[in-house]
């Protein structure tokens, strides 16, 4: 795959007056990639959505699973910390079930361009895949989103409901509205952050977040191609993309587009997910906890036309990776 030509960061570094220095490949001991992920290998193969956005000519790439004949398509939607490559083992569940399948990477992420200036939000990252379904045709799915690709879906399915067969959400962030608890901070303080990030790091946060201390090789695999990234001399124009992306979480809540939404919608919920994006930084006094999902499902799914929930006792904000039997069950009976 060709590489995508980046701008240089000459006006963000300028900017946000940071020191962009990235880390050795020796000191991780880890494979270096590049802004999108040349040489990081894929399931299957990758295509790239050309098309112009907000006066730049932008790639977006995605995998397109087909069955010979098949009328039913899945669009899967990934979260904040991964991209599409990590719906593989979903994926061929969907296929077996006679579905095609369509994985984007969202413009920010995977193998898809990495702006140096792009005024993400949740009805542009809808816009652009909408227009990727456009492209190959599509005119209905089953949307399915997992973390913030749960938001992305629920503000899909608002824009676009002729779109949507049936929305399903596994452990999405956005049931709550962040903003009501935590402080506002400005990308820089997101960008900083983004910097600072090493493998290690990465690995506990995912252990401590996500998986309930436990660690896995599965696990490590997931999180090579951020590891690797951080390592390369693209490692500032991912980190902003990063952060800009983090501002979408808190500035455009989606709780109340859940009483817009008539198509038929189903929450998987891992229920040991304690999953709050700005637990860090809370408001002066706030005493409410974020992330409590045992409780937020059965809260929020009032809030829809028409949706049910399944609720997976024990799992946490990954339950496709924790437990992919009672994952499995609960995605077939959604469909």
């Amino acid at each position: 795959m060709k590489n995508i030509k980046l701008i240089t960061l000459t006006f963000v570094v300028a900017l946000l007056g940071a020191s962009c220095a990235a880390p050795t490949a020796k000191k991780e001991g880890a494979q270096v990639y590049n802004a999108v992920l040349d040489g990081y290998e894929y399931p299957h193969d990758v295509h790239l959505f050309e098309f112009d956005s907000q006066k730049q000519k932008l790639k977006m790439a995605y995998m397109y699973l087909t069955n010979e004949g098949a009328k039913k398509t899945v669009v899967l939607l990934h979260g904040k910390n991964f991209s599409g490559f990590y719906w593989e083992k979903t994926a061929q569940l969907l296929l077996k079930e006679g579905y095609n399948v369509l994985i984007p990477d969202q413009i920010g992420f995977g193998k898809s361009s990495k702006p140096e200036n792009y005024q993400y939000s949740f009805s542009q990252l809808a816009l652009n895949t909408k227009n990727l379904m456009d492209s190959l045709k599509i005119e209905n799915a089953t949307i399915i989103g997992h973390s913030m690709g749960g938001m992305l879906a629920t503000k899909f399915n608002k824009i676009y409901p002729t779109y949507v067969k049936k929305l399903i959400l596994v452990n999405p962030i956005g049931l709550e509205d962040y903003l009501r608890y935590t402080e506002y901070k400005d990308v820089e303080f997101f960008y900083k952050n983004e910097l600072k990030k090493s493998a290690e790091g990465i690995r506990k946060y995912q252990m401590a977040n996500y998986y309930d201390g436990k660690w896995s090789d599965e696990y490590e695999e997931l999180i090579k191609f951020q590891v690797g990234q951080t390592l390369h001399k693209d490692w500032p124009v991912v980190a902003w993309n990063n952060a800009l992306t983090y501002d979408l979480i808190f500035s455009e809540p989606v709780v109340d587009d859940f009483k817009f939404i008539k198509n038929p919608t189903v929450l998987i919920l891992g229920t040991r997910d304690r999953t709050g994006p700005g637990k860090g930084f809370m408001k002066k006094g706030e005493s409410y906890k974020l992330g409590q999902y045992q409780n937020l499902g059965k809260r929020v799914v009032k809030n829809f036309k028409n949706a049910k929930l399944i609720e997976l006792d024990g799992l946490g904000h990954m339950p496709q990776f924790e437990d992919f039997d009672r994952y499995q069950k609960a995605l077939l009976k959604s469909l």
